[in-house]
């Protein structure tokens, strides 16, 4: 890596980096100076010591959430490009199932969630994989279309000219001009399947799932082990954002983001 890109990484961070220190500092700050009680909102300080000396419990359910959040952003992910697919070759079965579509992601998720607790084992992570898996069909699914659809026209037609299958024009000239469309959507749905697993587990979860401990932590009142195991889900959710972005610039290194980046 030259010094360019590296000043580029640099710039690109550092203004999150310095808003997020802002924030915590300013949280810190009026914690102390209006004496907030610490079951209304505890002290960063007081979050992260909790953290560090609950991280053989925190991380472990953690791990174990992440899984659950995982599978669910791959099944729903892989659905929503096959249903992308079906829905931009054949108008007339997308003109059918996109209604459907559409309605199953107007339902509030917390709707889903006893529902798939009667269908799966609750105690078992099938139940919440389903759940992330709603959550991240539509966006994945909706993007990738708008980008098969955007193909160039000329594009198309000079394929054609070739005597190119509707195979080939799909492979070498939808799927890369829709690539750009699906990691944003991947994006989205990698902080949405840890939405979606944490719900889930709120409604009925192994006792060594995240949510499970969240929500036994704030029922007894432990705050701050609760917003330690919410800072265990949020490294966790950007970590997956951040293996969807490296994923992104090494595969569509030929877009123009992935050139500036």
């Amino acid at each position: 890596m030259t010094l360019r890109p590296r000043i580029g990484v640099v710039v690109e961070w550092l203004p999150p980096l310095v808003v997020f220190a802002l924030v915590v500092g300013l949280w810190e700050g009026l914690v102390r100076a209006l004496h907030v009680q610490q079951f209304l909102l505890p002290k960063p300080s007081t979050i992260i010591s909790v953290f560090w000396t609950q991280r053989h419990v925190l991380w472990p359910a953690g791990w174990y959430t992440f899984k659950e959040a995982l599978g669910g952003f791959a099944i729903g992910s892989g659905a929503g490009v096959v249903a992308a697919t079906v829905v931009g070759r054949f108008r007339t079965a997308g003109q059918a199932l996109m209604p459907i579509f559409i309605a199953a992601n107007a339902v509030p998720i917390i709707a889903f969630a006893p529902i798939f607790g009667a269908w799966f084992n609750p105690i078992q992570p099938q139940s919440k994989m389903a759940i992330a898996a709603v959550l991240c069909f539509l966006p994945v699914m909706v993007n990738t279309l708008r980008g098969l659809q955007s193909a160039r026209p000329r594009q198309v037609e000079l394929m054609r000219s070739y005597a190119a299958s509707e195979l080939e024009i799909w492979r070498r000239v939808r799927v890369p001009t829709a690539l750009p469309f699906l990691f944003t959507a991947l994006k989205v749905a990698s902080v949405l399947s840890m939405i979606g697993a944490i719900v889930g587990e709120y409604f009925g979860g192994a006792m060594n799932a995240l949510g499970v401990t969240i929500n036994t932590d704030a029922q007894i009142f432990q705050f701050d082990a609760a917003w330690a195991g919410i800072l265990v889900a949020s490294l966790l959710g950007i970590a997956l954002y951040s293996a969807v972005v490296v994923a992104e610039r090494l595969v569509v290194r030929w877009s123009p983001e992935a050139r500036v980046s």
